[in-house]
């Protein structure tokens, strides 16, 4: 089995992260599943002070991954994106939205974040 992969921490320190057994628990699965679902890429946690997290604004209120999210990941990493050039992304504000990516992902502007990415790739 290979290791956990994490990214760099790119994100504001403000930036709420889950530990990776919070994860689980929030998604009602075991914890080896989670690594599994980083390893798959579903998901992109970061090392902050040691500790593995994962941004909790990934996930709803009823304790799901966000719905498009797992698929804007594969838009952007097969765009060439790296794992901190998608946190990045999805962590800066955009006016245009209002707001940064990954919070549109909560509304009804899911796919016009997935049509974006979509576009910075070519």
């Amino acid at each position: 089995m290979s290791a956990i992969p994490y990214s760099d921490d790119v994100l504001d320190p403000s930036v709420e992260l889950l530990q990776l057994a919070d994860v689980a628990k929030l998604l009602g699965i075991v914890v080896t599943r989670v690594h599994q679902m980083l390893r798959d890429g579903e998901l992109i946690a970061v090392r902050r002070d040691g500790v593995i997290g994962v941004p909790a604004a990934f996930f709803t209120d009823e304790g799901e991954v966000v719905r498009l999210l797992s698929g804007l990941l594969v838009v952007l990493r097969d765009g060439g994106y790296g794992e901190e050039e998608i946190l990045r992304w999805l962590f800066t504000e955009d006016e245009t939205l209002p707001g940064a990516p990954v919070a549109a992902l909560h509304t009804h502007l899911a796919r016009e974040v997935v049509r974006r990415a979509q576009a910075m790739a070519f």
